[in-house]
């Protein structure tokens, strides 16, 4: 996804009080000393915060909240009924928790349905495989695609055999290494393939860990490139059909797919705040994304996301805080088709970019928080880490670099600084876009901390006298 970029001009920072600068010629109007005895002076409302998420009445009520949720309505695939079902209940559900100017955003996002679908290899042996199509792909004729196979590893190979390529349906084997760098051949796999002469394209699941379980995701098609069908198969499918064209097998499968796309829809971000007391036109925007594939329960990625940041503002609200800016809870729509809700939200919103301290979203994992992940200037950063501090009861205080987030970027490509939530990457790309995310793989004291994190870093950084640094 490409992002927008803009250019500030002048060295200083807008933001604090109606886009005064804070910050002419990297100079500060305070020490960092000040901001930090400030930050310090957080300690009990933080210790409050923490008690009343962790082991007080609040304890568990994310995850009790969301598990209603998924079990009521199930996934939630955009343009579908039951990702608008789940808007209408969470916007019922932020009105009667009492939290302010709660309203939806309209949005146009994609409709992708799968329809039936099923791989069969009918040589070397019969079997028939697990799979799960892609998003946006197109669909098989009525009676399939029925073709060899041809096994790659990687782009390089696949370039290397373009002649062997032509009618046959591309197999990548590809070995995972990160997300970042294996999801690449989910996007990009039937383009390329495609470029080849394949008739189809089948690639190993971006998994971290597998039990025969595929996983699927959003892919893209190109211009000028014939669109051709593209799943995901299991990680054992793929590394038993390598197996198998080493020993000089020919493999046959045949594919049947009947996904389709339809026009985009109306859906909505939804919205709630709580009204900031000093600058009430600043904010702090929490979020997490609503939609989810149509696989297990979206419980995960990212109803785990979404609900500590609506607990992180039930939090603030139970022990009677009121930060000076606005807090601004968001739950996206459309984000598994790129951010697709959240960019007509940063053109909707774009205007008042000087007044946003810091963008946060929860889209990793809401498993037990080994710290935050954070994109912004030197000052910002040093200040975070101030902030972290007082999560020391827990002893989640550690800050790391890269805090983007598919729905969050578009603010940060900008200049916001921005925060995600780091926890156990290896569980949470086990169980991404597939059966196996439901709330079995989540675990209540794990988000309670999470929630924990979410309302103590949002409430310091919207209570804080000036507003995070820009660079």
């Amino acid at each position: 996804m490409k992002f927008l970029l803009f250019t500030f001009v002048g060295a200083h920072l807008l933001a604090l009080n109606s886009g005064k600068a804070i910050y002419r010629n990297d100079n500060s109007q305070r020490t960092f000393e000040e901001i930090r005895e400030e930050i310090a002076r957080y300690g009990d409302v933080a210790k409050a915060i923490i008690d009343l998420a962790v082991y007080g009445k609040a304890q568990n009520r994310s995850y009790e909240r969301l598990a209603l949720l998924v079990d009521t309505v199930g996934s939630r695939l955009s343009g579908s009924k039951s990702l608008e079902k789940a808007i209408q209940i969470m916007y019922q559900n932020l009105k009667e928790d009492g939290l302010e100017n709660v309203h939806l955003e309209p949005v146009k996002i994609p409709h992708w349905e799968r329809g039936e679908e099923s791989a069969v290899m009918l040589e070397p042996r019969m079997q028939k495989m697990a799979i799960l199509g892609l998003g946006s792909s197109i669909g098989t004729p009525p009676e399939g695609i029925t073709a060899e196979v041809l096994v790659v590893t990687s782009f390089d190979e696949l370039q290397r055999r373009a002649p062997e390529a032509r009618g046959k349906i591309v197999v990548y084997n590809q070995p995972y290494a990160n997300y970042s760098t294996t999801v690449k051949y989910r996007t990009q796999g039937a383009v390329e393939a495609a470029k080849v002469g394949a008739v189809a394209s089948l690639i190993r699941s971006v998994a971290s860990f597998s039990i025969y379980s595929p996983h699927t995701g959003i892919q893209e098609y190109q211009d000028g490139v014939p669109q051709i069908p593209t799943a995901c198969i299991t990680v054992e499918d793929a590394e038993m059909m390598s197996r198998m064209v080493s020993r000089g097998n020919r493999i046959v499968i045949q594919l049947k797919m009947g996904a389709k796309n339809y026009p985009d829809v109306d859906s909505f971000n939804t919205v709630a705040e709580i009204i900031g007391s000093k600058y009430p036109e600043q904010v702090v925007l929490v979020s997490g994304h609503l939609d989810s594939w149509d696989v297990g329960q979206g419980a995960m990625d990212d109803g785990g996301g979404a609900f500590i940041s609506w607990e992180a503002l039930s939090l603030i609200q139970d022990l009677g805080l009121h930060p000076k800016r606005t807090l601004r809870l968001v739950l996206w729509t459309a984000e598994e088709q790129g951010g697709v809700g959240a960019l007509q939200y940063y053109q909707l919103h774009k205007a008042n970019i000087s007044n946003y301290s810091l963008v946060m979203e929860s889209d990793a994992g809401t498993f037990l928080p080994s710290g935050l992940q954070f994109t912004g200037s030197d000052k910002a950063r040093a200040i975070m880490k101030e902030v972290m501090r007082l999560l020391q009861p827990i002893n989640v205080t550690q800050v790391f670099g890269a805090g983007d987030g598919t729905d969050i970027n578009f603010w940060i490509q900008a200049g916001v600084p921005g925060a995600s939530l780091l926890d156990d990457l290896y569980k949470y790309f086990s169980f991404h876009h597939s059966h196996g995310d439901t709330m079995t793989a989540m675990d209540p004291k794990q988000m309670n901390a999470a929630a924990a994190v979410w309302a103590v870093v949002s409430y310091v950084v919207a209570d804080m006298e000036e507003m995070l640094p820009r660079s």
